[in-house]
């Protein structure tokens, strides 16, 4: 009986791509069809250890990119989910700015579940998402950052601690920044209203995109200046600047 009302409920209300809208022939817990999967570059190795920018070439060892061999990051490790284009691009439009929280849910199972070159989320402790200014969460009415927390914490079982960070400046949107300005745009951003909720603790920061690093860094050093033993990163898209 139980197929049988599943049959119907599924010809009445038929799962649909979140990406291209097309009939899902298969629910396969993933929020995209078959061809729309295709189009999502994952980031695999080889990479940068510490900053996760991935290589063109498709084999070889990790090694450390030109930036961080110059200046290491206040992150030890970040990964992404994959890369920020097609695909990965509208879906975190519809999530961020259009408001579908559903999908914002399916993304965040899908960061929870994939296994991460050299990275594993379960060696840390505490989960902290990258917080808004509380101007903007009135305006968006969600943090996006939270809810893709939420699912990973509930896949792994590790802590989620929302108000560990706190964003305490305004600082204007970093679209259409370039680096320089972006790191300058952050600075004293945050803070870290009580220390003993994050001290010895390792921490994995999680955002939506990996743009620069520069809210992410900030981040970072806010978290260690009080206190943190570590801090990594896991967003869901990596912006990268493909060579001509």
């Amino acid at each position: 009986m139980a197929a049988v009302i599943e049959a119907l409920a599924e010809l009445l209300f038929p799962t649909l791509c979140l990406s291209c809208g097309s009939v899902m022939t298969e629910r396969a817990g993933h929020p995209f069809c078959a061809g729309c999967c295709a189009d999502v570059r994952l980031i695999t190795a080889p990479l940068c250890p510490s900053c996760g920018i991935p290589y063109p070439a498709e084999d070889g060892p990790d090694h450390f990119c030109g930036l961080c061999l110059v200046k290491r990051p206040a992150i030890d490790a970040a990964r992404s989910y994959g890369v920020y284009e097609a695909v990965l691009h509208d879906a975190v439009h519809a999530f961020k700015y259009g408001g579908n929280l559903a999908l914002g849910q399916q993304l965040g199972r899908l960061m929870a579940r994939r296994e991460y070159p050299s990275f594993r989320i379960d060696d840390y402790e505490l989960l902290v998402p990258v917080p808004l200014h509380p101007r903007r969460l009135r305006q968006r009415g969600f943090n996006q950052s939270v809810l893709l927390a939420r699912e990973i914490s509930r896949h792994r079982g590790i802590p989620l601690d929302f108000l560990a960070l706190r964003r305490v400046i305004d600082t204007e949107s970093q679209a259409g920044l370039k680096k320089d300005e972006r790191r300058s745009n952050m600075k004293r951003a945050f803070r870290v209203p009580d220390p003993a909720r994050i001290r010895g603790r390792r921490i994995l920061l999680v955002d939506d995109v990996h743009t620069t690093g520069s809210t992410l860094g900030e981040c970072a050093k806010t978290l260690l200046g009080a206190g943190a033993e570590s801090v990594g990163a896991l967003t869901l898209a990596r912006a990268i600047r493909e060579p001509r």
